[in-house]
């Protein structure tokens, strides 16, 4: 048995643990003597024993195998004893005793089969927690002197990670924030982000040029989509398509400590604009004018990457960037989510809302309530200097 099976039945059944201890085997002993008792104080018209062929199929459901099996012996035993306390013309017989012994059988199999794949199940949950973290690594706060909050809600549930990405990479040219989504889902998709934050947090630490980073992306997109190419691999999940995989995302640079303030530098590859919330309202960036990374190519030599635009940006302002998962977001009457009209109402009703923590908060259930489901995979990331 390996190290981890401890901590896969620690996790199994938590909503039957009192104090930490497991309680499961409590429903199955009640009903079984339940049925013994109510059996005994009952006519030989009306027998009931039989039904405690029910004890090991409700064990099956909530114990573990151990436990199923003693359940089924001891349901076996008890009916043994019950029904040779009744006259023989009152006994049920051996027809029910069959029906007991072999119930008992196939729910302890039964169980062995269910706590396999429960087993299975959380170990692939595991490996997509890892996978995540691994994308989307934990931050501290503040990091590269900047508060920050966060959230990702994948569309998968069961993946529990897709194609959004984002990260902050501090350097000695000031701090570089990264959000994206890359098209498509699964784990073709995982991978494209995957490639993309690596080469994001090696070019945004030494690059001392905006440009260049974003010139960094754009080639590494190309070269991935040419190596899952030459892999033989698809690259949209349907041949009949023939897409090939792209990526929206915003890269911002916030400038390094000791320089001017006041102004932040945007590259948008396609992306939504993200937001500024600050006490003084709620404004857009310019809109993402620029091709999506991994697209460059198809425009020609001359097109290159997306322009870097310097914006003003105060200390006291939040940025805010999402993913389509909240922009394109719908009720049942297929209306999207209003997310400028909703960010520019709360901060002008209390200019704190405007905190990172906040912000991404009164996002994250703003756009649940207004949904259905979550549709597409969904990120929420904001920003701020720290004090």
């Amino acid at each position: 048995m390996s190290a981890a099976d401890p901590g896969t039945r620690a996790r199994r059944q938590q909503l039957l643990r009192v104090r930490g201890r497991s309680v499961a085997w409590v429903p199955p002993l009640l009903l079984l003597v339940a049925i013994a008792v109510v059996d005994w104080n009952t006519s030989g018209e009306f027998r009931v024993i039989s039904w405690i062929v029910l004890v090991p199929g409700i064990a099956a459901a909530i114990c573990g195998v151990r436990e199923t099996a003693a359940f089924a012996v001891l349901a076996l035993l008890t009916y043994i004893e019950v029904d040779a306390s009744w006259p023989h013309q009152d006994q049920t017989g051996l027809p029910d005793f069959i029906l007991v012994a072999v119930g008992g059988a196939l729910a302890t199999l039964a169980c062995a089969v269910r706590v396999r794949e429960e087993r299975r199940m959380l170990h692939m949950r595991d490996v997509a927690d890892t996978t995540r973290r691994t994308v989307l690594r934990p931050l501290p706060t503040p990091w590269g002197g900047l508060d920050h909050a966060a959230v990702y809600l994948a569309a998968d549930s069961e993946a529990r990670v897709g194609g959004d990405f984002y990260d902050i990479q501090p350097g000695p040219h000031g701090t570089r924030v990264l959000l994206g989504d890359v098209q498509g889902k699964g784990l073709p998709a995982v991978a494209a982000a995957a490639a993309l934050l690596g080469t994001f947090r090696e070019s945004a630490y030494h690059e001392a040029s905006l440009t260049v980073v974003a010139e960094r992306l754009e080639v590494r997109m190309g070269r991935h989509r040419q190596y899952v190419t030459d892999l033989g691999e698809d690259l949209d999940g349907d041949p009949a398509r023939g897409v090939e995989r792209f990526a929206t995302a915003v890269l911002v640079a916030f400038p390094p400590p000791g320089s001017p303030a006041g102004h932040i530098e945007v590259v948008n590859f396609g992306h939504e604009p993200p937001l500024v919330a600050g006490p003084r309202g709620v404004r857009v960036l310019p809109p993402g004018d620029g091709l999506p990374l991994g697209f460059s190519g198809l425009a020609g030599s001359g097109a290159g990457v997306p322009p870097v635009r310097r914006v003003p940006f105060a200390p006291d302002e939040t940025l805010l960037l999402v993913t389509d998962g909240v922009t394109e977001a719908r009720d049942a009457a297929g209306v999207f989510f209003p997310l400028h009209e909703r960010v520019t109402h709360a901060v002008t009703t209390d200019p704190t809302t405007a905190h990172p923590h906040r912000l991404v908060e009164l996002i994250r259930e703003g756009t649940l309530h207004h949904t259905t489901h979550v549709a597409d995979d969904t990120t929420i990331f904001a920003v701020r200097p720290a004090p």
